[in-house]
């Protein structure tokens, strides 16, 4: 069962270590997780049995097989355990700690400590949060701004100003295939169909050119053809 100990190194030196860890110490031995100030990338030291844990584990199994004083001893074992675990767990946790800050550099700027494959800038030797880096910062600006522009780039393109909600162009469709026609096609450009709504229409078209005419024209406003 873990052992939820605080003890007075705890308070005293990991304070100059990093700001967040986990104990993941057990009544078997002491295990401890230290993480990252800025991103949170962890180490886990080393697991350290306890002897008192050992001693304890042997004669519990131990009195599976006899019972009765075994079993009484590996419950005194416990004890005795958890009455001078204290001292072990503090001792155990300073071993981790400076086993852990071979993995972490400290800032010297913010203090904190931090990871040095993804949070410390090498070039400056300080943290990445104090001195970002350049290629890094870089990249992420361009980034953001390509993201603006695109939006807003989206926001001022009229992707609606070909449609006609009111369809007041009269555009219709061909019997054919489909193609969309104005009423002054005569006919259909992609499979030749008579645009039927043309025919109806009040307008006629020139037989030379093919321009469009009123019903009551003669002659020919762009040709000047007689009709």
């Amino acid at each position: 069962m873990p052992i939820h100990h605080i003890s007075s190194y705890a308070v005293s030196n990991l304070i100059q270590f990093v700001a967040n860890h986990d104990d993941l110490s057990t009544d078997k031995g002491f295990q401890f997780k230290f993480y990252c100030d800025k991103c949170r990338n962890g180490h886990m030291s080393r697991f350290q049995p306890s002897a008192i844990g050992i001693a304890g584990s042997v004669l519990n199994a131990a009195g599976s097989l006899f019972g009765g004083f075994f079993h009484e001893a590996g419950n005194a074992a416990y004890q005795m355990q958890r009455a001078i675990g204290g001292k072990a767990h503090d001792e155990a946790l300073e071993k981790a700690v400076l086993e852990g800050k071979q993995h972490f550099k400290q800032c010297t700027r913010c203090g904190g400590w931090v990871c040095p494959d993804v949070c410390w800038n090498h070039r400056a030797g300080l943290c990445e949060t104090c001195a970002p880096d350049e290629h890094e910062e870089l990249a992420a600006q361009q980034a953001l701004a390509t993201s603006e522009q695109i939006r807003e780039k989206t926001r001022t393109q009229d992707y609606t100003k070909s449609l006609d909600f009111l369809n007041r162009t009269g555009i219709v469709q061909c019997t054919g295939c489909s193609a969309k026609l104005s009423p002054t096609q005569k006919f259909c450009p992609e499979c030749g169909t008579t645009n039927a709504a043309a025919q109806q229409s009040k307008e006629k078209f020139c037989t030379d050119c093919g321009g469009t005419m009123k019903a009551d024209q003669r002659f020919c406003a762009e040709c000047g053809a007689r009709q």
